[in-house]
């Protein structure tokens, strides 16, 4: 192949010497050597962390930012924990990785163990992965090849929310419903049956609660009967909304109404604790606010407190058995299970025990979400504040009495996260209305946090919410002058219409120099200037 199609390397750019050119000057090079070969989401460059500590981290111009979204809420445990550290450090001395199918490894062992112990006792198998996203495949994967080893090769269909994020492969995809993510991959993934989400601010519904009876749990059945129960293998939910409902905590009925419903239909109930779970909440998983016991539990984020990549399900012998004896769970990942990420996860559950970082995750969320109700008192744009425990969803409104969003346009949430950015807090953006409209923020800082630092926190996003609030406002004042009257631009009718054009016949009269020729030749000199200077200079010479 030729070096043309290599990075955009000619032969003449490209040095023999085994010394790379550091940059790419006009003197030759590779292009772009001085620029990221990173790419994610989005073309935005974002500052370089040198090192964390606590909830803080560091980037190598030495900014500090408080850490108070846990990265993608998974940081439970902050950065550069002592015990996490000496942990890492005593596994490498063993070994790194084995393969699943060739040795069994203590971690792995003990971690699920753990995991079956905080479980209710019906779930007693565990299968690790290496993400929520895999985790959520793994359990719609196990759901899938249980019904087909007890021959009911019919079940196949997962139901799950509206809106709803289970992860970004296309089999969590085909689950999720955020209209961004969904769009480009709808011919890949398909449209799987969904019902609205149980989420109160936004009723999908347009019902109020409590008079709503929980329409949206009966939804759940309405829909598996206009699918045929036959072809319905599993519907999974969140246990409290994650980032597409931004901490939407359902009514109390809801999930015993959808336990129910699942047994009395024999579907197999799904609940993705990825983002809820390992204490974020007030409970170590998310569901366990709830008297619920799922089929299947999928978690991540927090299992290892954001120090290893690692997630895992959580299921029933009477799911797993029938599997392996019809051949094995045809499902696998290389790095799954392996003893450095077992070992990490398994030494982060234990300090979430040890440190009881669950009631405080609790206790702490109460003060934390006092503090933000202070604040949606002093800033009318904040419309509804939400979550449980050290899992807090704030978002942005225009109008508060209608629950009217920020048109889309002016993209609040990401403004809200750069100006937060700046005064040195890190938040997590996303959009409640189906990822259309809607915008909200997450915070959900470490578990470890104390009870100062969230004063700190508070601070910080004071700052930014004024800051904020005076932007908005800047936007909506011009919005009024622009429409003062209420009527919409494309509507109006203009003052300033030739006779012509409203059937004044009897005033029209001949335009001199209507021929092209004419006015070419009439001697004005040549316009200049922007269509606003020509827009006067031609009324000038009308007036003279």
């Amino acid at each position: 192949m030729s070096l043309k199609k290599i990075g955009h390397r000619s032969p003449s750019d490209y040095s023999r010497n085994t010394t790379m050119p550091k940059t790419s000057g006009s003197g030759g090079g590779i292009p772009g050597l001085n620029k990221s070969y990173l790419f994610y989401q989005d073309k935005s460059r974002l500052p370089t962390a040198s090192h964390g500590d606590g909830i803080y981290i560091y980037d190598i111009d030495g900014k500090e930012y408080l850490d108070g979204c846990s990265g993608a809420v998974a940081a439970n445990l902050g950065h550069r924990h002592g015990r996490m550290n000496e942990a890492i450090a005593a596994q490498l001395k063993k070994i790194a990785f084995t393969y699943r199918k060739q040795f069994d490894n203590e971690p792995a062992n003990q971690l699920a163990k753990l995991l079956v112990q905080l479980s209710p006792p019906e779930l007693n198998r565990v299968f690790f992965v290496n993400s929520g996203s895999e985790a959520v495949e793994t359990a719609m994967k196990i759901a899938r090849q249980y019904w087909w080893s007890v021959d009911q090769k019919g079940k196949h269909l997962i139901i799950s929310c509206r809106p709803s994020y289970h992860g970004a492969t296309m089999g969590a995809l085909a689950m999720t419903d955020y209209a961004p993510l969904n769009i480009p991959f709808v011919p890949l993934t398909g449209t799987p049956p969904k019902v609205p989400a149980p989420f109160c601010y936004h009723c999908p519904l347009n019902l109020s609660y409590p008079k709503c009876g929980i329409a949206c749990a009966q939804e759940l059945e309405k829909t598996i009967h206009m699918y045929d129960e036959d072809n319905i293998a599993a519907f999974i939910a969140e246990p409290i909304g994650g980032s597409t409902t931004g901490a939407a905590v359902p009514p109390d009925e809801y999930f015993p109404i959808i336990e129910r419903i699942c047994h009395d239909n024999n579907i197999l109930l799904l609940i993705d604790d990825v983002m809820a779970g390992c204490g974020r909440t007030g409970t170590f998983y998310g569901y366990a606010h709830w008297d619920i016991t799922p089929d299947v539990v999928a978690t991540s984020k927090g299992l290892s407190g954001g120090y290893a990549p690692i997630g895992a399900i959580v299921t029933a012998d009477y799911l797993v058995d029938p599997v392996l004896e019809s051949g094995g769970f045809m499902h696998g990942h290389t790095y799954a299970g392996n003893p450095l990420s077992s070992a990490i996860a398994l030494e982060a559950i234990n300090i979430i025990l040890d440190e009881k970082l669950v009631e405080r995750s609790g206790e702490y969320g109460v003060y934390m979400h006092e503090r933000l109700h202070e604040l949606k008192a002093r800033y009318p744009i904040i419309g509804d504040v939400r979550g449980r425990g050290l899992f807090a969803g704030v978002e942005f409104v225009r109008d508060r009495e209608h629950r009217t969003p920020f048109p889309s346009n002016w993209y609040v949430a990401l403004e809200a996260t750069e100006i937060a950015r700046e005064n040195n807090l890190l938040i997590y953006p996303r959009r409640s209305l189906y990822g259309l409209t809607g915008d909200h923020i997450l915070i959900a800082p470490p578990l470890t946090i104390q009870r100062d630092e969230i004063d700190i926190l508070m601070e910080r996003f004071d700052r930014t919410l004024e800051q904020l609030t005076e932007i908005l406002c800047r936007y909506l004042r011009k919005e009024e002058e622009q429409y003062r009257d209420r009527t919409i631009k494309r509507y109006r009718v203009s003052k300033n219409l030739p006779g012509y054009a409203v059937g004044e016949i009897d005033k029209i009269k001949p335009v001199e120099g209507a021929n092209v020729t004419d006015a070419m030749e009439s001697g004005y000199p040549p316009s200049k200037g922007n269509a606003c200077e020509l827009r006067d200079q031609e009324s000038k010479r009308k007036d003279k």
